[in-house]
């Protein structure tokens, strides 16, 4: 291992290898050191390849659990939103029942205004007719007991007669 490092050295960069500048006598020992040299650059790129897989796997783990509690937030909406569709249904309905019973009410109670009126228009007419008979005997008492009787007429330019 002391003369891998001696020999050849990896860079800052672990994908690149420096050579020695003048090529070793030792053609066994150069290749030695070249083959702990690309161990070494394998090596690398495994922990490398791991810490990459161990970040993806990370970053699938927390996107699968965001997306886990996305989809219960959609489905708590979904649920929430079919509670509300069915709420106002419920209500539109009752509104509507309501609307029916205060029409039926309003006509209920136009027939009721339209039976009083005409009730009231007959009590009217008979009250008029009431008011002529009334009249008529007021006239017909005039005319036969008042001229029967002349003392009456007397009385009759009385103040307190009609």
């Amino acid at each position: 291992m002391a003369q891998r490092t001696s020999r050849a050295s990896v860079g800052g960069d672990e994908a690149v290898l420096r050579f020695p500048s003048s090529l070793a006598p030792d053609k066994g020992a150069t290749a030695l050191d070249l083959v702990y040299q690309a161990a070494d650059v394998f090596r690398g790129m495994e922990k490398h390849a791991r810490e990459t897989e161990a970040r993806a796997q990370s970053l699938c783990t927390n996107a699968l659990e965001r997306l886990r509690l996305a989809e219960m937030r959609a489905e708590a909406a979904e649920r929430a939103q079919q509670e509300l569709i069915v709420t106002t249904e419920r209500r539109l309905q009752d509104a509507c029942r309501a609307l029916e019973q205060a029409q039926s009410c309003i006509e209920a109670q136009k027939h009721k205004l339209t039976a009083i009126e005409l009730r009231a228009e007959a009590a009217e007419a008979e009250a008029r007719q009431a008011e002529e008979a009334l009249a008529l005997i007021e006239t017909a008492i005039r005319k036969r007991l008042l001229c029967a009787n002349p003392s009456v007429e007397s009385a009759s330019a009385h103040p307190a007669w009609p």
